[in-house]
């Protein structure tokens, strides 16, 4: 498991440990609390950007998305930058998909964006 994603996972767990949750407490999330965009990466190349939204969908709703694509092919580069119509939305889908796997062996990264242009 990539280490960005174990740390992510540590975090999380410690905020546990100490009690924050719900909004309870400063969260490593508050950092974040005025972009809606995330990151993601380790996407099958496969999937297209229905798949995308498709799978984002289950936390909010997505309102861009920028699937990066190789600029001779077209085709998919596995990572991508995606935004919410609710902020709140970033952290029900950092927390719950990175790390996540996808088709049977990709495992998706997903984490927050300070700024995104």
């Amino acid at each position: 498991m990539n280490n960005k994603i174990r740390h992510v996972q540590r975090l999380n767990e410690t905020e546990l440990a100490q009690g924050i949750v719900g909004g309870f407490g400063p969260s490593w999330h508050d950092t974040y609390r005025d972009s809606s965009y995330i990151a993601f990466g380790g996407l099958p190349p496969v999937l297209s950007e229905g798949d995308v939204l498709t799978l984002f969908s289950q936390y909010g709703e997505p309102v861009d998305l920028h699937l990066l694509r190789h600029p001779d092919t077209g085709a998919s580069r596995g990572f991508g930058f995606l935004a919410y119509a609710d902020q709140r939305s970033t952290i029900l889908a950092v927390d719950n998909l990175n790390g996540a796997p996808i088709l049977d062996r990709a495992v998706l990264r997903v984490d927050h964006v300070r700024e995104y242009e």
